[in-house]
């Protein structure tokens, strides 16, 4: 199985971007930290640690893991909010 993640990044960062929801079926979503962002849908998680730590995740459940690089001077990334784990009501 092949799990192709997006990784935008701009000359001084990266961010691989995924679906809110994968990151909760995972079973990280309290574990990223507030250097990635989210809007409504996605979550950008940061390469440091946040995209490591999902991608292992990714990788302990059989999947494959392929990154699709997409270089850009300017990004919308850093200016959407600071990622926060969903609450349960």
């Amino acid at each position: 199985m092949e799990y192709i993640i997006p990784f935008i990044s701009d000359p001084g960062h990266g961010w691989g971007r995924v679906v809110r929801g994968a990151i909760e079926d995972v079973g990280i979503a309290d574990k990223i930290s507030e250097y990635s962002y989210q809007d409504d849908v996605f979550v950008y998680l940061e390469e440091d640690e946040d995209l490591y730590l999902f991608i292992r995740a990714l990788e302990q459940r059989g999947y494959k893991v392929k990154l699709e690089e997409q270089y850009v001077e300017r990004t919308h990334i850093r200016r959407l909010p600071h990622y926060r784990a969903r609450t349960a009501a």
